[in-house]
């Protein structure tokens, strides 16, 4: 396919954007480290913001690659190997025949079912190199085994040379404000652990968890989080399980760093209600929870002004749909075309989770703020035509 070309970019800056403030993601991934126990290591979810990762990489433990196009951003990137969690519900050969036959050294892999350990087995036997393996526990839904089943797959593991078992891996979802749940996650798994080593006389090496920290989006969200995480940090110390624990995180690390800018394009008002239409849309800015602006994210306007009287515009997108609404009856300083709305805590999920190609609007441009200020950007706005454009090849036929 070719290139996809630039978005003409307009006066006063492209929009819509999204800026990552690489000081905030700095800072953040401290803060995490500080507020955990020390054994904790920090596993980045790569899905999360693929932009980020030449910077973050450093600043983490491990990688988590999820799909065969985020291993190539991540190769193309050069980032270390040995970082790698190669993890997702499914796994394509070339993407495991790839990895294990890398020159470089291995990170892990998790396997989902028997079938894939069957498919990283005969990997590794092929590349004649043993391979670090995670198997997932599942939670009750599509991903990973119970526990009867890994249970089998840890004999099978401990009996094959060319397996070298690591330990478990557990994620049950996201935007968990509830620390009982935790609570009674880490339990679980606890009580896994120990029956491991009970009756099959196996103690994982590590555990890989999930925890699914939470992130508050929306204005009026009461989240101490300090408090919060004082509380899971005691959870888990007190865990049965000694060995070192890695947290698999996304959209805690990364949340924070990123502002999603977009431009007021018109103004008007029907039946007495006022809209404000911008270039921008929910096929860009994606906030979990977010449902036809039932709930307030937090935003600024930009050039900010003093507030002398305000009227109250509710903010929509650029998508030929209701549900494009962004800010629902959202009281604001004298409103005018051309202001920019900069919403906040935009730094996950929005610039690879958003239904980028609906309508076949321009993918918005990224760039990073290094810690001194300086922006780069490291994506221009693209057009999305060639992406959304049958290409018929005549006389052919592409029917598998």
């Amino acid at each position: 396919m070719n290139q996809i070309p630039a978005a003409p970019r307009p006066e006063g800056g492209q929009t819509p954007a999204y800026v990552f403030d690489l000081a905030v993601l700095r800072a953040r991934v401290a803060y995490l480290r500080a507020q955990l126990p020390p054994q904790v290591k920090l596993c980045y979810a790569v899905k999360a913001n693929t932009f980020l990762l030449q910077a973050l990489h450093p600043w983490v433990d491990h990688l988590e690659i999820c799909s065969w196009g985020e291993y190539q951003i991540c190769k193309a990137l050069a980032l270390p190997e040995e970082k790698f969690v190669l993890s997702g519900v499914v796994k394509e050969p070339e993407l495991v025949d790839q990895a294990v036959g890398s020159q470089r050294p291995l990170g892990c892999f998790t396997a989902e079912s028997p079938a894939q350990l069957a498919l990283l087995t005969q990997a590794a036997r092929r590349h004649g190199r043993p391979l670090p393996l995670l198997l997932r526990l599942t939670s009750g839904n599509q991903f990973g085994m119970d526990e009867e089943t890994m249970t089998q797959l840890v004999r099978a593991c401990r009996q094959d040379p060319h397996i070298r078992l690591r330990g478990i891996q557990y994620f049950s979802g996201t935007q968990k404000f509830s620390l009982k749940k935790l609570r009674r996650e880490l339990a679980y798994v606890d009580e896994v652990i120990q029956r491991l080593a009970q009756q099959e006389g196996y103690v994982p090496e590590l555990l890989e968890f999930g925890p699914g920290l939470p992130v508050a989006y929306f204005e009026g969200e009461e989240f101490d989080e300090p408090a919060f995480l004082a509380e899971f940090s005691a959870m888990l110390s007190q865990l049965r399980f000694s060995g070192p624990l890695v947290l698999e995180l996304g959209r805690s690390i990364a949340a924070s760093c990123g502002t999603y800018l977009t431009r007021v394009v018109d103004l008007k008002r029907n039946r007495g209600e006022g809209y404000a239409l911008v270039d921008g849309g929910i096929h860009q800015l994606t906030y979990y929870g977010q449902a036809m602006a039932m709930r307030a994210p937090r935003l600024r306007l930009l050039p900010d002004r003093p507030c002398q009287e305000e009227e109250t515009w509710t903010v929509c997108g650029s998508l030929c749909t209701i549900n494009d609404i962004l800010v629902k009856r959202r009281p604001f300083p004298a409103l005018a075309v051309g202001d920019v709305l900069a919403f906040e805590n935009a730094g996950a999920y929005c610039a690879t989770e958003g239904l980028s190609l609906f309508l076949s609007r321009d993918l918005p441009q990224i760039r990073l703020r290094d810690e001194d200020g300086r922006e780069t950007i490291v994506r221009e706005g693209m057009w999305t035509v060639p992406l959304n454009t049958p290409h018929h090849t005549k006389g052919e036929d592409h029917h598998g």
